[in-house]
Parts: C-alpha cells; sequence; structure tokens
C-alpha cells in the first residue's frame, strides 16, 4: 500500500449515547496496528476540522458515525455517498451537528474534490440531545464496535486496491 493515504475518521459526541460510535471505534483502532498510509483520527463533533483533513491530499476515507437509517439498533452499514452539488446555495456554514454528508458539502465548498469516500455507520438505540445527556454506548451498539473495526480493516484493504487501480 506504499504511496497510498487513506483516512479512518470517527465522528460523534461521546455525550450524547450512541452518537459516541465513531469515537469508540476509532479509539480501539487505535490499539491496533495499521498499514502504512492509514491514519486514525478521533474528529469528534469537530466537523470543520474533518472537512480541511479530507482536502489534504487523502486517496480514500472511511467516516465511522452512528447513522440512523430504521434498522435494528448495532446494524452496521457501509454507504458509499452521492457526490456533493458544484455549489451549496444556503449560504452559510453551520459547524454544529456536522454530519458526513454536511462534512462532505463543506469540504466541497472549500475546494473539494474529496477522496473516495465510504461511511461505516452503525443503527443507534440511545441519542441523547442537549437536554438529556448520556454518556455511553447502550448494549448493542457498544457490540457492533468489534464488528465495525472488522469491517473498517477489510474496506481498508478494498480502498487501497482501488487506489491502486486508479493510480
Amino acid at each position: 500500500m506504499s504511496g497510498h493515504r487513506i483516512l479512518v475518521a470517527g465522528i460523534g459526541n461521546v455525550f450524547f449515547g450512541d452518537d459516541g460510535f465513531g469515537v469508540e471505534v476509532v479509539r480501539r483502532l487505535h490499539e491496533r496496528p495499521q498499514p502504512e498510509g492509514v491514519r486514525v483520527v478521533d474528529f469528534g463533533i469537530r466537523g470543520l476540522d474533518l472537512a480541511y483533513a479530507l482536502l489534504d491530499g487523502y486517496d480514500a476515507a472511511i467516516l465511522v458515525d452512528a447513522t440512523p437509517r430504521g434498522g435494528s439498533p448495532g446494524t452496521l452499514y457501509v454507504i458509499e455517498p452521492d457526490a456533493p452539488p458544484e455549489h451549496d446555495s444556503s449560504g452559510s456554514v453551520d459547524t454544529h451537528g456536522m454530519t458526513p454528508d454536511k462534512v462532505l458539502r463543506l469540504a466541497h465548498a472549500l475546494g473539494g474534490p474529496v477522496p473516495l469516500l465510504r461511511v461505516v455507520g452503525c443503527e443507534p438505540l440511545l441519542v441523547s440531545d442537549e437536554d438529556d445527556m448520556a454518556i455511553g454506548l447502550s448494549v448493542p451498539v457498544a457490540a457492533a464496535v468489534d464488528p465495525a473495526i472488522r469491517l473498517i480493516e477489510s474496506l481498508v484493504a478494498e480502498l487501497a486496491g482501488a487506489v491502486a487501480a486508479r493510480a
């Protein structure tokens, strides 16, 4: 994989229950050896930092986040995001509540293109709000952390192959 750069980015807020899924996954990934060229970063709620990181010459990126899609809590998803629109007509940038799609739009507005991208999402059980904070993952989401790590490791290999094929 020499010469390829892949970013694995954890997204979420550990004070809002299962929203901390991405943060926990990358915390655990830090305990494991990574292939050359793979950078694992906890971005937490720093969506602006993540948007700039996506523009930092990575060949591919994997965003890890809680992703409510209507499945059973703990269900893992691999999402291939659509390309963001050429121009965001909203006229403003809100750096709070930065979901992966908002981060992608912001990165594109900042001068994209963004790298080859996948989102590893986990169906949450408990996502709190500012009035009802909860620290820690629910049982089904905590049980999905190890399978998510294995899934990310396989995606890293798959993306490295895709990047090599494009070169």
